[in-house]
């Protein structure tokens, strides 16, 4: 299992190029590059050129660090065909930085709309259908996470739907700020997904549902909005006794193929203590036996 930062936080105070030397200031050895302007913007063409994405490669070689796993998030999913054939257009040019980067894992989302679940379910496979042929053909691994306020939330849905893509190239994401508007049952969906689940994420967050729904109250009432947060581990009520046993009891951290992302985005501030904070948490939580 490889131990990733994802760099957002730092993305308000230093540039792509200093995003490696900075996870390996902190002590991580790999590094999740998440949508950023210069290199894969959200919902937009990608950003970086040939040049670039050697200048990047360097700075990776030059701190020690490698790319774990590229993400990006794009309309694949979109219900309206204009945005979901520009997001297949998009996904075809990230593909290629992904290999040019020297990296054969994509973690995304399925990047839907709840309200209309059916259409976008189906602009999914639509989209699958040209884009998976090229995905096994570069080898690459592609992990989806069902995320708040998507055409898929729920966890165990969510692997239904990945599994009926009938390949072995996607699996899924497990965002443990998540939990809660995943169905709240992380054991079951880790026990479900078993080698499909093959990257994590590792932040905390308030469970939305507490005191009768009203933990967060929004205004007007029935506001569809969701709530998540992504803190530290501690400062929420994710349960990460059950998480971390989850993992080891589906045998996440001895396989080759698993990765494991700190991605806090609520205290930029501190960002530094806090990614060492993470990752020190991650590590005697994995040794526990």
């Amino acid at each position: 299992m490889k131990i990733a930062l994802d760099p957002t936080p730092f993305h308000h105070d230093a540039g792509l190029l200093d995003f490696p030397r900075i996870v390996a200031e902190c002590g991580y050895e790999h590094i999740q590059l998440t949508p950023h302007p210069d290199l894969i913007p959200f919902f937009r063409h990608p950003k970086a050129d040939d040049a670039l994405i050697r200048q990047l490669r360097k700075a990776c070689d030059d701190a020690g660090v490698g790319i774990a796993s590229v993400l990006p998030v794009q309309r694949w999913s979109w219900p309206d065909e204009p945005q979901r054939e520009a997001a297949v257009r998009n996904w075809k040019r990230i593909i290629q930085v992904t290999v040019d980067l020297g990296c054969q894992v994509i973690n995304t989302e399925f990047s839907g709309r709840p309200e209309r679940a059916e259409e976008s379910e189906a602009a999914f496979y639509r989209s699958m259908e040209e884009l998976l042929p090229i995905i096994e053909r570069e080898g690459l691994d592609v992990r989806i996470d069902p995320h708040p306020d998507d055409f898929v939330e729920d966890g165990l849905e969510a692997l239904r739907v990945i599994r009926g893509l009938n390949s072995d190239r996607i699996g899924m994401v497990y965002v443990a700020c998540h939990t809660f508007h995943m169905g709240g049952n992380l054991r079951e969906i880790m026990r479900a997904a078993g080698d499909r689940l093959r990257l994590v994420h590792v932040a905390d967050s308030m469970d939305h549902r507490r005191s009768h729904g009203l933990r967060y109250i929004t205004n007007p009432p029935g506001s569809p909005a969701r709530v998540h947060q992504h803190l530290k581990i501690g400062d929420g009520d994710v349960d990460w006794d059950d998480f971390f046993d989850g993992l080891r009891e589906i045998g996440f951290y001895d396989r080759d193929d698993t990765v494991m992302v700190s991605s806090v985005f609520a205290e930029d501030e501190d960002n530094r203590a806090v990614s060492k904070y993470q990752l020190a948490t991650m590590q005697e939580r994995i040794a526990r036996r």
